[in-house]
Protein backbone atom coordinates (compact mmCIF):
# COMPACT_ATOMS: atom_id res chain seq x y z
CA UNK A 1 0.00 0.00 0.00
CA UNK A 2 1.19 3.43 -0.92
CA UNK A 3 0.40 6.38 1.42
CA UNK A 4 0.67 10.11 0.91
CA UNK A 5 2.39 12.45 3.45
CA UNK A 6 0.15 15.34 4.62
CA UNK A 7 1.44 18.82 3.76
CA UNK A 8 1.85 19.81 7.42
CA UNK A 9 3.87 16.71 8.05
CA UNK A 10 6.01 17.50 5.02
CA UNK A 11 6.78 21.00 6.33
CA UNK A 12 7.68 19.71 9.78
CA UNK A 13 9.89 17.10 8.18
CA UNK A 14 11.75 19.72 6.15
CA UNK A 15 12.24 21.93 9.22
CA UNK A 16 13.51 18.98 11.22
CA UNK A 17 15.91 18.09 8.45
CA UNK A 18 17.22 21.66 8.32
CA UNK A 19 17.74 21.72 12.09
CA UNK A 20 19.55 18.38 12.01
CA UNK A 21 21.61 19.44 9.00
CA UNK A 22 22.73 22.62 10.75
CA UNK A 23 23.74 20.91 14.03
CA UNK A 24 27.47 20.64 14.83
CA UNK A 25 28.83 17.18 15.69
CA UNK A 26 30.67 17.05 19.01
CA UNK A 27 34.13 15.61 18.41
CA UNK A 28 34.83 12.36 20.27
CA UNK A 29 36.75 12.67 23.48
CA UNK A 30 40.40 11.75 23.14
CA UNK A 31 41.27 8.33 24.52
CA UNK A 32 42.55 8.34 28.07
CA UNK A 33 46.32 8.21 28.38
CA UNK A 34 47.74 4.75 29.06
CA UNK A 35 48.38 4.02 32.71
CA UNK A 36 51.89 4.69 33.91
CA UNK A 37 54.29 1.79 33.49
CA UNK A 38 56.01 0.05 36.34
CA UNK A 39 58.66 -1.96 34.49
CA UNK A 40 60.55 -4.62 36.42
CA UNK A 41 62.76 -7.56 35.36
CA UNK A 42 61.12 -10.78 34.25
CA UNK A 43 61.80 -13.78 36.46
CA UNK A 44 64.91 -15.81 35.64
CA UNK A 45 63.02 -19.10 36.08
CA UNK A 46 59.58 -20.44 35.22
CA UNK A 47 58.86 -21.95 38.62
CA UNK A 48 59.43 -25.69 38.22
CA UNK A 49 60.94 -26.74 41.58
CA UNK A 50 63.00 -29.50 39.93
CA UNK A 51 64.73 -27.11 37.52
CA UNK A 52 64.17 -23.66 39.03
CA UNK A 53 66.33 -21.81 36.50
CA UNK A 54 64.69 -23.38 33.44
CA UNK A 55 62.49 -21.03 31.48
CA UNK A 56 61.78 -17.43 32.36
CA UNK A 57 58.97 -15.13 33.46
CA UNK A 58 57.47 -11.88 32.26
CA UNK A 59 56.37 -13.03 28.81
CA UNK A 60 54.73 -15.84 26.85
CA UNK A 61 56.49 -17.06 23.71
CA UNK A 62 54.30 -17.00 20.60
CA UNK A 63 56.66 -18.23 17.88
CA UNK A 64 60.29 -19.10 17.29
CA UNK A 65 61.73 -18.33 13.87
CA UNK A 66 65.04 -20.13 14.00
CA UNK A 67 67.64 -19.63 11.27
CA UNK A 68 70.87 -21.61 11.32
CA UNK A 69 73.83 -22.26 9.07
CA UNK A 70 75.77 -25.43 9.82
CA UNK A 71 78.82 -26.84 8.10
CA UNK A 72 79.34 -30.47 9.20
CA UNK A 73 82.99 -30.37 8.16
CA UNK A 74 83.70 -27.55 10.62
CA UNK A 75 81.10 -28.34 13.29
CA UNK A 76 80.21 -24.67 13.60
CA UNK A 77 76.68 -23.32 13.88
CA UNK A 78 75.73 -19.72 13.12
CA UNK A 79 72.27 -18.67 14.21
CA UNK A 80 69.82 -15.88 13.52
CA UNK A 81 66.72 -16.46 15.65
CA UNK A 82 63.73 -14.21 16.26
CA UNK A 83 61.54 -14.88 19.29
CA UNK A 84 58.05 -13.41 19.11
CA UNK A 85 56.52 -13.05 22.56
CA UNK A 86 53.77 -11.26 24.47
CA UNK A 87 54.64 -9.42 27.67
CA UNK A 88 52.73 -10.54 30.78
CA UNK A 89 54.01 -7.61 32.83
CA UNK A 90 55.75 -4.30 32.27
CA UNK A 91 59.33 -5.30 31.47
CA UNK A 92 62.60 -3.43 31.68
CA UNK A 93 64.57 -6.62 31.03
CA UNK A 94 63.97 -10.32 30.53
CA UNK A 95 65.84 -13.56 30.02
CA UNK A 96 66.19 -16.22 27.35
CA UNK A 97 67.94 -19.58 27.77
CA UNK A 98 71.01 -20.31 25.63
CA UNK A 99 73.77 -22.80 26.43
CA UNK A 100 77.31 -22.17 25.21
CA UNK A 101 77.41 -20.31 21.88
CA UNK A 102 78.59 -16.72 21.60
CA UNK A 103 76.04 -13.94 21.17
CA UNK A 104 77.05 -11.24 18.69
CA UNK A 105 74.05 -8.94 18.92
CA UNK A 106 70.46 -8.60 20.17
CA UNK A 107 67.68 -6.40 18.80
CA UNK A 108 64.24 -5.81 20.27
CA UNK A 109 61.68 -4.61 17.72
CA UNK A 110 64.50 -3.57 15.40
CA UNK A 111 66.42 -1.51 17.97
CA UNK A 112 69.77 -2.60 19.45
CA UNK A 113 69.41 -4.00 22.94
CA UNK A 114 71.92 -4.54 25.71
CA UNK A 115 72.63 -8.15 26.63
CA UNK A 116 74.64 -10.10 29.18
CA UNK A 117 75.30 -13.73 30.07
CA UNK A 118 74.54 -14.82 33.63
CA UNK A 119 74.81 -18.19 35.33
CA UNK A 120 75.02 -21.38 33.30
CA UNK A 121 72.65 -20.49 30.46
CA UNK A 122 70.86 -17.18 31.06
CA UNK A 123 70.88 -14.56 28.29
CA UNK A 124 69.67 -11.31 29.90
CA UNK A 125 68.17 -8.80 27.45
CA UNK A 126 67.65 -5.11 28.27
CA UNK A 127 65.62 -3.36 25.53
CA UNK A 128 66.21 0.25 24.61
CA UNK A 129 62.73 1.09 25.93
CA UNK A 130 60.58 -0.73 28.50
CA UNK A 131 57.94 -3.10 27.14
CA UNK A 132 54.36 -2.58 28.22
CA UNK A 133 52.28 -5.45 29.60
CA UNK A 134 50.23 -7.06 26.82
CA UNK A 135 52.55 -5.89 24.03
CA UNK A 136 53.78 -8.34 21.41
CA UNK A 137 57.49 -7.84 20.82
CA UNK A 138 60.26 -9.42 18.77
CA UNK A 139 63.74 -10.35 19.98
CA UNK A 140 66.34 -11.08 17.31
CA UNK A 141 69.56 -12.77 18.41
CA UNK A 142 72.65 -13.36 16.26
CA UNK A 143 74.96 -16.00 17.71
CA UNK A 144 77.38 -18.78 16.83
CA UNK A 145 79.86 -21.39 17.97
CA UNK A 146 80.32 -25.11 18.29
CA UNK A 147 77.16 -26.46 19.95
CA UNK A 148 78.55 -29.95 20.55
CA UNK A 149 81.21 -28.43 22.82
CA UNK A 150 78.59 -27.29 25.34
CA UNK A 151 78.76 -29.36 28.55
CA UNK A 152 75.78 -31.64 29.08
CA UNK A 153 74.36 -32.05 32.57
CA UNK A 154 71.08 -33.14 34.13
CA UNK A 155 68.20 -35.32 33.07
CA UNK A 156 68.10 -37.64 30.10
CA UNK A 157 69.78 -35.53 27.47
CA UNK A 158 72.44 -35.57 24.85
CA UNK A 159 72.20 -32.02 23.58
CA UNK A 160 73.70 -31.34 20.18
CA UNK A 161 75.61 -34.37 18.92
CA UNK A 162 77.66 -35.19 15.89
CA UNK A 163 76.69 -38.39 14.13
CA UNK A 164 79.38 -40.89 13.26
CA UNK A 165 79.13 -40.12 9.54
CA UNK A 166 79.71 -36.41 10.10
CA UNK A 167 76.14 -35.11 10.42
CA UNK A 168 74.46 -33.76 13.54
CA UNK A 169 71.28 -34.21 15.55
CA UNK A 170 69.67 -32.79 18.66
CA UNK A 171 67.69 -34.73 21.27
CA UNK A 172 67.35 -34.11 24.98
CA UNK A 173 64.91 -34.14 27.86
CA UNK A 174 64.36 -31.94 29.79
CA UNK A 175 66.84 -29.75 27.87
CA UNK A 176 67.66 -29.62 24.19
CA UNK A 177 66.47 -26.41 22.51
CA UNK A 178 68.81 -24.12 24.43
CA UNK A 179 71.80 -25.97 22.96
CA UNK A 180 71.10 -24.44 19.53
CA UNK A 181 68.76 -21.43 19.79
CA UNK A 182 67.66 -18.85 22.39
CA UNK A 183 64.43 -20.03 23.97
CA UNK A 184 62.11 -19.92 26.96
CA UNK A 185 63.05 -23.48 27.88
CA UNK A 186 60.09 -24.59 29.95
CA UNK A 187 57.34 -26.97 28.80
CA UNK A 188 54.82 -24.53 30.27
CA UNK A 189 55.41 -22.07 27.42
CA UNK A 190 54.52 -23.82 24.16
CA UNK A 191 54.86 -21.88 20.92
CA UNK A 192 54.84 -22.23 17.15
CA UNK A 193 58.15 -23.13 15.55
CA UNK A 194 59.75 -22.41 12.17
CA UNK A 195 63.24 -23.52 11.17
CA UNK A 196 65.27 -22.37 8.18
CA UNK A 197 68.53 -24.35 8.00
CA UNK A 198 71.36 -23.76 5.52
CA UNK A 199 73.81 -26.62 4.90
CA UNK A 200 76.27 -27.59 2.14
CA UNK A 201 74.74 -29.35 -0.86
CA UNK A 202 74.53 -33.10 -0.36
CA UNK A 203 73.27 -32.83 3.21
CA UNK A 204 69.58 -33.03 4.15
CA UNK A 205 67.80 -31.18 6.96
CA UNK A 206 64.85 -32.77 8.78
CA UNK A 207 62.84 -31.02 11.48
CA UNK A 208 59.35 -30.69 12.96
CA UNK A 209 56.12 -30.14 11.09
CA UNK A 210 55.79 -29.61 7.35
CA UNK A 211 58.50 -28.81 4.85
CA UNK A 212 57.53 -25.47 3.33
CA UNK A 213 60.49 -24.52 1.13
CA UNK A 214 63.83 -25.71 -0.21
CA UNK A 215 66.28 -23.68 -2.29
CA UNK A 216 69.88 -24.08 -3.46
CA UNK A 217 72.53 -21.53 -4.41
CA UNK A 218 76.32 -21.36 -4.52
CA UNK A 219 76.87 -24.86 -3.17
CA UNK A 220 74.49 -24.48 -0.23
CA UNK A 221 70.86 -25.54 0.24
CA UNK A 222 68.32 -24.01 2.61
CA UNK A 223 65.36 -26.00 3.90
CA UNK A 224 62.47 -24.57 5.90
CA UNK A 225 60.17 -26.55 8.20
CA UNK A 226 57.18 -25.21 10.08
CA UNK A 227 55.18 -26.56 13.01
CA UNK A 228 52.04 -24.51 13.63
CA UNK A 229 50.71 -26.69 16.45
CA UNK A 230 52.16 -25.26 19.68
CA UNK A 231 55.23 -27.24 20.73
CA UNK A 232 57.24 -27.46 23.95
CA UNK A 233 60.87 -26.43 23.48
CA UNK A 234 62.39 -29.84 24.26
CA UNK A 235 60.26 -31.38 21.49
CA UNK A 236 61.78 -29.23 18.74
CA UNK A 237 64.58 -30.79 16.74
CA UNK A 238 66.90 -30.68 13.76
CA UNK A 239 68.81 -33.54 12.15
CA UNK A 240 71.42 -33.03 9.43
CA UNK A 241 72.65 -36.05 7.51
CA UNK A 242 72.73 -37.74 4.12
CA UNK A 243 69.28 -39.16 4.69
CA UNK A 244 67.21 -41.49 2.57
CA UNK A 245 63.79 -39.83 2.71
CA UNK A 246 60.44 -41.57 2.20
CA UNK A 247 57.37 -39.39 1.72
CA UNK A 248 53.85 -40.72 2.19
CA UNK A 249 50.53 -39.46 3.50
CA UNK A 250 47.95 -40.59 6.01
CA UNK A 251 44.47 -41.39 4.66
CA UNK A 252 43.30 -37.86 5.51
CA UNK A 253 46.20 -36.32 3.57
CA UNK A 254 48.44 -35.50 6.55
CA UNK A 255 52.02 -35.54 5.19
CA UNK A 256 54.32 -38.25 6.51
CA UNK A 257 58.11 -37.93 6.17
CA UNK A 258 60.48 -40.68 7.30
CA UNK A 259 64.23 -40.00 7.14
CA UNK A 260 66.83 -42.76 7.45
CA UNK A 261 70.46 -41.97 8.20
CA UNK A 262 73.15 -44.01 6.42
CA UNK A 263 73.11 -47.43 8.08
CA UNK A 264 69.47 -47.15 9.18
CA UNK A 265 67.86 -47.94 5.82
CA UNK A 266 66.96 -51.46 6.99
CA UNK A 267 64.23 -49.91 9.16
CA UNK A 268 62.23 -48.59 6.24
CA UNK A 269 59.74 -51.46 6.61
CA UNK A 270 59.11 -50.37 10.18
CA UNK A 271 58.64 -46.77 9.09
CA UNK A 272 56.12 -47.79 6.44
CA UNK A 273 53.88 -49.18 9.18
CA UNK A 274 53.38 -45.75 10.71
CA UNK A 275 49.98 -45.16 9.04
CA UNK A 276 48.80 -48.45 10.56
CA UNK A 277 50.14 -47.44 13.98
CA UNK A 278 48.54 -43.99 13.84
CA UNK A 279 45.25 -45.54 12.73
CA UNK A 280 45.30 -47.91 15.69
CA UNK A 281 46.21 -45.22 18.21
CA UNK A 282 43.56 -42.91 16.79
CA UNK A 283 40.97 -45.61 17.51
CA UNK A 284 42.11 -45.59 21.15
CA UNK A 285 43.00 -41.95 21.81
CA UNK A 286 40.92 -39.92 19.36
CA UNK A 287 41.96 -37.80 16.36
CA UNK A 288 45.66 -37.49 15.60
CA UNK A 289 46.51 -34.21 17.37
CA UNK A 290 49.27 -32.74 15.17
CA UNK A 291 49.36 -31.91 11.45
CA UNK A 292 52.37 -33.90 10.25
CA UNK A 293 53.90 -37.33 10.90
CA UNK A 294 57.01 -39.38 10.35
CA UNK A 295 60.28 -40.26 12.04
CA UNK A 296 64.01 -39.60 12.09
CA UNK A 297 65.88 -42.92 12.15
CA UNK A 298 69.47 -42.58 13.33
CA UNK A 299 72.28 -45.11 13.20
CA UNK A 300 73.43 -43.94 16.63
CA UNK A 301 73.56 -46.00 19.81
CA UNK A 302 72.15 -43.31 22.09
CA UNK A 303 70.29 -44.67 25.11
CA UNK A 304 66.84 -43.26 24.35
CA UNK A 305 64.50 -42.33 21.53
CA UNK A 306 62.51 -39.11 21.84
CA UNK A 307 59.02 -38.01 20.84
CA UNK A 308 60.14 -34.87 18.99
CA UNK A 309 56.83 -33.42 17.84
CA UNK A 310 55.38 -34.80 14.58
CA UNK A 311 58.67 -36.58 13.84
CA UNK A 312 60.12 -38.71 16.68
CA UNK A 313 63.85 -39.37 16.72
CA UNK A 314 64.85 -43.04 16.96
CA UNK A 315 68.06 -44.56 18.26
CA UNK A 316 69.78 -47.41 16.41
CA UNK A 317 68.12 -50.04 18.59
CA UNK A 318 64.55 -48.74 18.21
CA UNK A 319 62.04 -51.37 17.05
CA UNK A 320 58.38 -51.36 16.04
CA UNK A 321 57.14 -51.19 19.62
CA UNK A 322 59.36 -48.13 20.17
CA UNK A 323 57.60 -46.46 17.23
CA UNK A 324 54.25 -47.25 18.89
CA UNK A 325 55.50 -45.69 22.13
CA UNK A 326 56.88 -42.49 20.60
CA UNK A 327 53.84 -42.06 18.36
CA UNK A 328 51.54 -42.38 21.39
CA UNK A 329 53.44 -39.44 22.85
CA UNK A 330 51.95 -37.22 20.15
CA UNK A 331 48.82 -37.37 22.33
CA UNK A 332 50.43 -37.88 25.73
CA UNK A 333 53.32 -35.45 26.13
CA UNK A 334 53.23 -33.46 22.89
CA UNK A 335 49.61 -32.35 22.56
CA UNK A 336 48.91 -32.64 26.30
CA UNK A 337 52.16 -31.40 27.82
CA UNK A 338 53.17 -31.77 31.44
CA UNK A 339 53.05 -28.71 33.66
CA UNK A 340 56.07 -29.67 35.78
CA UNK A 341 58.66 -32.40 35.41
CA UNK A 342 57.21 -34.15 38.45
CA UNK A 343 54.21 -34.90 36.18
CA UNK A 344 56.26 -37.05 33.78
CA UNK A 345 53.95 -40.04 34.31
CA UNK A 346 51.39 -38.19 32.19
CA UNK A 347 53.82 -38.73 29.33
CA UNK A 348 55.61 -41.97 30.00
CA UNK A 349 53.12 -44.12 31.91
CA UNK A 350 50.43 -43.59 29.27
CA UNK A 351 52.72 -43.88 26.24
CA UNK A 352 54.24 -47.03 27.72
CA UNK A 353 50.80 -48.55 28.19
CA UNK A 354 50.12 -47.91 24.50
CA UNK A 355 52.67 -50.68 23.87
CA UNK A 356 50.47 -53.12 25.80
CA UNK A 357 47.38 -51.96 23.93
CA UNK A 358 49.14 -52.61 20.62
CA UNK A 359 50.27 -56.08 21.71
CA UNK A 360 46.81 -56.86 23.02
CA UNK A 361 45.32 -56.00 19.63
CA UNK A 362 48.00 -57.20 17.23
CA UNK A 363 49.45 -60.16 19.14
CA UNK A 364 46.25 -61.22 20.94
CA UNK A 365 48.10 -60.96 24.22
CA UNK A 366 46.10 -61.45 27.42
CA UNK A 367 47.13 -58.43 29.43
CA UNK A 368 45.77 -59.76 32.73
CA UNK A 369 48.03 -62.79 32.35
CA UNK A 370 50.95 -60.55 31.44
CA UNK A 371 50.26 -58.36 34.47
CA UNK A 372 50.13 -61.35 36.83
CA UNK A 373 53.34 -62.77 35.37
CA UNK A 374 55.13 -59.46 35.92
CA UNK A 375 53.72 -59.24 39.43
CA UNK A 376 54.99 -62.73 40.22
CA UNK A 377 58.51 -61.63 39.31
CA UNK A 378 58.42 -58.20 40.95
CA UNK A 379 56.33 -58.85 44.07
CA UNK A 380 59.41 -59.53 46.18
CA UNK A 381 61.60 -56.80 44.66
CA UNK A 382 61.55 -53.64 46.83
CA UNK A 383 63.66 -51.80 44.23
CA UNK A 384 60.86 -52.16 41.68
CA UNK A 385 58.28 -50.50 43.97
CA UNK A 386 60.48 -47.79 45.50
CA UNK A 387 60.37 -45.19 42.69
CA UNK A 388 57.45 -42.80 42.96
CA UNK A 389 55.55 -42.27 39.74
CA UNK A 390 54.60 -38.73 40.79
CA UNK A 391 56.69 -36.30 42.81
CA UNK A 392 59.76 -38.50 42.44
CA UNK A 393 62.34 -35.75 42.88
CA UNK A 394 64.70 -33.95 40.51
CA UNK A 395 66.88 -36.31 38.51
CA UNK A 396 64.59 -39.28 39.27
CA UNK A 397 61.94 -38.54 36.65
CA UNK A 398 62.65 -41.53 34.46
CA UNK A 399 62.86 -44.18 37.18
CA UNK A 400 59.81 -46.41 37.30
CA UNK A 401 57.58 -44.77 34.73
CA UNK A 402 58.39 -47.31 32.01
CA UNK A 403 57.78 -50.53 33.98
CA UNK A 404 55.96 -49.85 37.24
CA UNK A 405 54.00 -47.24 35.28
CA UNK A 406 52.63 -49.83 32.83
CA UNK A 407 51.38 -52.02 35.67
CA UNK A 408 49.83 -49.00 37.37
CA UNK A 409 47.87 -48.00 34.26
CA UNK A 410 46.66 -51.56 33.70
CA UNK A 411 45.53 -51.73 37.32
CA UNK A 412 43.72 -48.41 36.80
CA UNK A 413 41.97 -49.89 33.78
CA UNK A 414 40.67 -52.79 35.85
CA UNK A 415 39.83 -50.50 38.77
CA UNK A 416 37.52 -48.17 36.83
CA UNK A 417 36.25 -50.68 34.27
CA UNK A 418 36.60 -51.05 30.53
CA UNK A 419 34.03 -48.45 29.53
CA UNK A 420 35.35 -45.70 31.79
CA UNK A 421 38.95 -46.46 30.81
CA UNK A 422 38.14 -46.26 27.09
CA UNK A 423 36.49 -42.89 27.70
CA UNK A 424 39.48 -41.70 29.74
CA UNK A 425 41.95 -42.43 26.94
CA UNK A 426 39.95 -40.25 24.53
CA UNK A 427 38.44 -37.58 26.74
CA UNK A 428 41.64 -36.67 28.63
CA UNK A 429 43.68 -35.68 25.54
CA UNK A 430 40.64 -33.96 24.03
CA UNK A 431 40.09 -31.86 27.16
CA UNK A 432 43.72 -30.65 27.28
CA UNK A 433 44.65 -30.57 23.61
CA UNK A 434 47.53 -28.17 22.85
CA UNK A 435 47.73 -27.25 26.54
CA UNK A 436 49.49 -28.17 29.75
CA UNK A 437 48.22 -30.36 32.57
CA UNK A 438 49.39 -31.72 35.91
CA UNK A 439 49.10 -35.16 37.44
CA UNK A 440 46.69 -33.68 39.99
CA UNK A 441 44.50 -32.66 37.04
CA UNK A 442 44.60 -36.24 35.75
CA UNK A 443 43.60 -37.70 39.10
CA UNK A 444 40.68 -35.27 39.46
CA UNK A 445 39.60 -35.92 35.86
CA UNK A 446 39.65 -39.71 36.35
CA UNK A 447 37.79 -39.57 39.67
CA UNK A 448 35.05 -37.44 38.14
CA UNK A 449 34.77 -39.57 35.00
CA UNK A 450 34.70 -42.90 36.86
CA UNK A 451 32.47 -41.65 39.69
CA UNK A 452 34.66 -43.58 42.13
CA UNK A 453 36.79 -42.63 45.11
CA UNK A 454 40.19 -43.44 43.64
CA UNK A 455 42.31 -41.63 46.20
CA UNK A 456 43.53 -44.82 47.94
CA UNK A 457 44.40 -46.28 44.54
CA UNK A 458 46.34 -43.23 43.34
CA UNK A 459 48.11 -42.89 46.70
CA UNK A 460 49.24 -46.51 46.66
CA UNK A 461 50.33 -46.77 43.03
CA UNK A 462 51.52 -43.31 42.03
CA UNK A 463 52.61 -41.68 45.29
CA UNK A 464 53.72 -44.76 47.20
CA UNK A 465 57.11 -46.44 47.53
CA UNK A 466 56.02 -49.97 48.48
CA UNK A 467 53.90 -52.62 46.80
CA UNK A 468 50.22 -51.58 46.90
CA UNK A 469 47.79 -53.47 49.14
CA UNK A 470 45.86 -56.27 47.46
CA UNK A 471 42.70 -54.16 47.09
CA UNK A 472 44.60 -51.82 44.76
CA UNK A 473 47.08 -54.36 43.41
CA UNK A 474 44.43 -56.79 42.17
CA UNK A 475 41.29 -54.83 41.25
CA UNK A 476 38.50 -56.17 39.05
CA UNK A 477 39.38 -59.14 36.85
CA UNK A 478 42.93 -59.20 38.18
CA UNK A 479 41.63 -60.67 41.43
CA UNK A 480 40.49 -63.83 39.64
Amino acid sequence: MRSRVPAAGLVLGVVSALIIGCSTDTPPAPPPPPPPMNPVPGASGAGDPYYPMDGNGGYDAVEYQVGITYDPAKGRLDGDTTVTAKATQDLNRYNLDLRGLTVQSVEVDGKPAKFAREGEFELVVTPAEPIRNGTTFHTRVLYGGEPSATPKAGGSENGWQKSKDGGAFIVGEPHSASFWYPVNETPRDKAMFTLSARVPDGWTVISNGREIQKTSANGWSTTSWQERTPVAAYLTTVAIDKFTVDRMALPDGTPLVNAYAPGAEDRRDTGRRLPEIIGFLTSKFGPYPVDAAGGIYLDEDIHFSLETQTRPTYAKWADLITVVHETAHQWFGDSVTLDSWSDICLNECLASYAQWLWQESRDNENLDDRYRAALEIMRGSPDFWTPKLVGMGAGQEFHGVYDKGILAIHALRRKIGEGAFARLLKEWPAAHRNANASWADFEAFTIKLSEQDLRPFFDAWFHGTVIPPDAELLPGTLRG
